[in-house]
């Protein structure tokens, strides 16, 4: 899996693309930066002032200073004024710099997430048959906090560690060289048990990853599919499954709990001992007059300050090892190809009288299993043509091709003698209506999921179209009437409803060619009847392409064409088809020939909707 990628710890190409999304901040960084001098400068103001307190004014032999008062309770109440003053600015500059870099953090991924989502907006619909949502979601989610996680706590505090390590190892070595060996001297140990430490988090953060992303998808499937698994009794089964993704997750976590818990007491265990070595040989040594009190005073403060950063770098080097390995998933996502793209000139849509023309169409999702194999026809402009044929025989590609979801691997599709590859896809898209065989609806009103966004939609144009489809009856029963909010995916509704919601969409868009695929499979009979009776108006000044089972929705159509096995294999009108008694006739037999009831009952329905 993508989310296995361990990652490097530094990747310097990566890095280059994760600094540019810095780069728009960088007056802020360099602000942040000061602050961030500044925070190391004065970690080591403290212990200095602490060491010119005990060697002048609390050991007996301490010598005069020019600058402080001879008096030792102004002098000690002196250095204190400023050790506050000193504090105060460690708050300031430490506030200051994790307030601006935070943030920073936050620009940052507010950007790379904008570009995340504008980016799979435009990739098309094959890719999405190919990557599970949930995987897609973790990369905008999980994968883009890692990255917080390293522009706001990471990359300038790893330069912080660093410079306020360097200046306590130069003023250490500047007041007793041999107490700075000393205290170094257990830095080796220190070192292998970080190492130690980021093998053993770096391997379970890979897996927490995994873990997370795994959650992510089994969550997505299963609450989008609840119905089917309460309607086969398998929540039992479901949450077995679940649980075994939980518990892997469960464990990786308790892993780094532990690596967590063994390697700051062994960090602290270490300082501590650095500090006795400290104290025992800088005691013996002031006992000899050989270093003053003060320095010793100031070398266990030092110690404490010393090992902090070392503990916050072996953090910060599996912030930035888990930056990598989510910055290359991200990273591949962005640079996925967008494979239907608009042209460098796009050619316009042409004005008026655009037919709809396939010349020998073959087209394949994977490899060579074709899906349509040599299709070739013509729909005029103003006509109604139906589309129909077994399950499997390439109706429903049909449309996706014509709306350039996908590109053809052969052959040429064109509207108004243009092909559709030198269209903008945008552009081509705005002059359809479409009405798919599963409605699907947006959290909001209804009269939001009508004009879909489209601002030109005005409030008069969607209470007609809704008058159009026989749906303004239903939307005046409603307490709030256009303005009635609408569940996630509609489930408030019926799904008839939900799909005279979406007849209404399609029509308040004004569309020059209308699409029907499977429209009236999910409304009853009388609803379909009405529909159809509608249908009049709704295909009248437009090419409209209808898909059906029922072969009662498109007798009264132009032309039918009928499809099988990835072909076109007859094409007509509803009398000439029957006539040739070929495979439109054996599916009209099935439907009615067969089923008495069912051709009385869509009779019956006729006349009411007449």
């Amino acid at each position: 899996m993508e989310e296995d990628v361990t990652g490097k710890a530094y990747d310097g190409r990566l890095m280059r693309r994760l600094l540019g999304y810095m780069r728009p901040y960088r007056g802020k960084i360099a602000l942040s930066l000061v602050c961030l001098l500044g925070y190391s400068l004065l970690q080591v103001c403290g212990p200095l002032l602490t060491k010119l307190a005990v060697d002048r004014y609390l050991e007996p032999s301490g010598q005069l200073d020019r600058f402080l008062s001879a008096n030792p309770f102004t002098g000690i109440a002196q250095i204190s004024a400023i050790y506050l003053a000193v504090l105060g600015g460690i708050f300031i500059t430490e506030f200051g710099q994790m307030y601006i870099m935070q943030s920073v953090g936050q620009f940052a991924m507010f950007d790379l997430r904008r570009e995340l989502m504008v980016h799979m907006q435009r990739m098309h619909v094959g890719f999405f048959d190919r990557h599970p949502v949930g995987r897609l979601v973790t990369r905008l989610t999980t994968d883009v906090d890692v990255l917080n996680d390293l522009f706001a706590s990471g990359l300038v505090t790893i330069l912080g560690d660093l410079l306020t390590l360097s200046f306590i190892v130069f003023v250490m070595l500047r007041m007793s060289i041999g107490l700075t060996v000393l205290m170094l001297c257990v830095l080796p140990l220190v070192i292998g048990a970080t190492v130690l430490f980021r093998r053993s988090v770096s391997a379970s953060y890979r897996r927490i990853r995994v873990a997370v992303a795994r959650i992510n998808s089994y969550l997505q499937e299963h609450i989008t599919g609840i119905v089917v698994l309460q309607l086969f009794n398998r929540e039992a089964k479901s949450r077995a499954e679940f649980d075994e993704i939980n518990r892997q997750h469960m464990h990786a976590f308790k892993d780094t709990i532990t690596a967590y818990g063994w390697f700051y007491p062994v960090v602290e265990f270490l300082a501590y001992l650095s500090l006795a070595f400290i104290l025992s040989y800088g005691g013996y040594r002031v006992h000899n007059n050989q270093l003053s009190l003060g320095v010793v005073v100031a070398f266990l403060q030092y110690g404490l300050r010393f090992f902090r950063p070392i503990q916050d770098l072996s953090e910060k080097y599996n912030i930035l090892q888990a930056a990598m390995a989510s910055s290359e998933r991200i990273f591949k996502l962005l640079d996925t190809q967008v494979e239907v793209v608009a042209p460098e000139h796009p050619q316009p849509i042409p004005a008026r009288d655009a037919s709809i023309e396939f010349d020998h169409v073959w087209f394949a999702y994977n490899g060579e299993d074709w899906v349509l194999r040599d299709v070739s026809f013509r729909i005029d402009a103003g006509q109604t043509v139906a589309i129909v044929g077994h399950t499997g025989a390439g109706k429903t590609t049909l449309i996706s091709l014509i709306l350039r979801f996908y590109d053809v691997q052969r052959g040429a599709i064109r509207i108004g003698g243009v092909d559709v590859k030198e269209m903008n896809p945008l552009e081509l898209r705005r002059q359809f209506g479409v009405v798919l065989q599963d409605p699907y609806l947006f959290s909001g009103s209804i009269a939001e999921n009508i004009r879909l966004g489209t601002s030109s939609v005005t409030d008069a144009e969607i209470e007609e179209a809704a008058r159009q489809v026989n749906l303004i009856d239903f939307i005046r029963t409603l307490p709030a009437g256009f303005d009635q909010p609408i569940r996630e995916r509609g489930n408030s509704l019926s799904t008839g409803q939900k799909q005279l919601i979406s007849f209404a969409r399609a029509l308040a868009h004004r569309p020059r060619f209308l699409i029907l695929d499977e429209a009236t499979s999910s409304v009853d009979t009388e609803t379909e009847f009405r529909v159809r009776a509608a249908l009049d108006n709704m295909v009248e000044g437009r090419t409209s392409i209808i898909i059906a089972h029922r072969l009662s929705t498109i007798q009264r159509a132009s032309k039918i064409l009928v499809m099988h096995k990835a072909q076109l294999r007859e094409s007509g009108t509803h009398q000439e088809l029957l006539a040739v008694r070929g495979i439109y006739h054996k599916l009209y037999e099935l439907q009615y020939m067969n089923q008495p009831d069912l051709n009385q009952k869509d009779q019956n329905a006729e006349a009411l909707a007449g």
